[in-house]
Parts: C-alpha cells; structure tokens; sequence
C-alpha cells in the first residue's frame, strides 16, 4: 500500500514551509490570490526540488483578505480564467527553479464550491488540461470535480484530510463548526484510517493548522510503522 501526504505551502508560514517540506511527498503552492507570491512560491518550489517534492497549484478565488474562504460566487469564466492565471504564474516560477508543476489543487471556498458546482469544476479542468500533458487534479472524493476531471481524461485524484473532521455524508465539517479541525492524536487515527481503507490516493495536513509540521511528521511515521510507503501521486 502506499499514499501521497501533501500540505498547502507557500502562505506566509516560513518556518512551517522549511518543516514541511521535509516531511510531505507533495506540495500545493499558494500562487498569490489568497495569499503568498512570487517569492514565497520560489521558496517552496526551490525546496521541492532539492527534495523530489512535486509541486501542484493551489489556485483559489482572488480573495487575499479572506484568505480564500469566503464564497465569491464569481461566473465560471472568471473561475477559468483566474484559474489559468494562477497556473501559468506557478509553472514559471517553478520552472525557474529547476522543477514543474504536476497537479491543480483548489483551494477553500472554491475546493468547496467545485466538489458540487459542475460549470465550476469544468472552469478548473479547462486550466488544468490546457497545459501541455494535462496536469492531475486533486479533489475530494465523490465530488463534481474529480468526475470532471476524470472525464476529460485527466489523472484525477480523491483526497482526504488528517485534520478535518467530516460530516457523516463524507463532506467536511465547515470551519468555526465544533470538530472541524481535529486534536492531533485524532488526526493521526484518521490518516492511518483513510489509507488503510484506500479510497484516497492522497492526505492532507494543512499548513496553517497549529502544529501542522509536527502533525505531518507523526502522520508519516505512524503509515510507516502500519506498512504503508508514502510517496508523490504525480
């Protein structure tokens, strides 16, 4: 068995990025629109590939005073459009940097959105199929854009989540609700959990969760100790 670990970077979290780093198999770089930037994003993307990290676009709305949580219920051709802007800035970047960028990650409100909004999800996988090879798509399980995604022919990935607590219908727990960021002995249960199970093919930590590093270190050293290798899914 094995499994992906991978953490949003890229933020505005230095130290918490140089942690992470060391311990995820990929990254998903904030590309400015809810927070980060240039330079941040050519940290983490110098980092990733001193450390065979792969690197995935963490694209959200243009939201950086709510850090991308707040629904803009902007058209999905401004969804497609800010999406390829966000891409073909990280893919620069990166490039610059001696690495590539392999998957498309969306991120808060409009990871949300995109798991029931089809003529959203289609705006993503229009940005991520544009790219030359098409890039894969991370996505939660059972959601419009993973089946999107899927369709156009694109490697599309289910992911779950260490620190989030989910609703009995496999969605998340909505932040500021009790249980949706769970204590790190729980977190750690339930990564084991969903790779045992195999209906994810990645896991996430989130890098602005307190203690994300520390989290994502037991993470992988407890799949180790289960038998279950930890590698990049792209």
């Amino acid at each position: 068995m094995w499994i992906d670990l991978n953490a949003d970077l890229g933020e505005g979290f230095d130290d918490v990025d140089a942690a992470l780093i060391e311990v995820v198999t990929s990254a998903n770089v904030a590309c400015g629109f809810h927070a980060g930037g240039e330079m941040t994003a050519r940290a983490v993307c110098s980092a990733a590939a001193a450390r065979g990290v792969a690197v995935g676009a963490h694209i959200s709305y243009r939201d950086r005073a709510g850090f991308g949580r707040r629904e803009l219920g902007v058209a999905p051709e401004v969804v497609a459009a800010e999406a390829a802007e966000q891409v073909g800035a990280l893919a620069g970047w990166a490039r610059s940097e001696g690495t590539f960028v392999s998957y498309v990650k969306p991120h808060g409100a409009l990871y949300h959105r995109a798991s029931v909004d089809a003529a959203c999800a289609d705006a993503i996988v229009a940005a991520a199929a544009a790219d030359a090879g098409g890039l894969a798509v991370l996505a939660l399980p059972g959601s419009e854009l993973l089946a999107r995604a899927r369709a156009a022919g694109l490697a599309a990935v289910a992911e779950g989540f260490a620190d989030r607590g989910y609703r009995p219908d496999g969605t998340l727990v909505p932040r500021g609700d009790a249980g949706a960021v769970l204590q790190a002995e729980e977190a750690v249960r339930q990564a084991v959990r969903l790779a045992r199970e195999g209906a994810v093919g990645s896991l996430c930590v989130h890098g602005d969760t307190l203690g994300a590093a520390a989290l994502a270190q037991r993470v992988r050293h407890e799949l180790a100790t289960a038998g279950i290798e930890v590698r990049p899914f792209a």
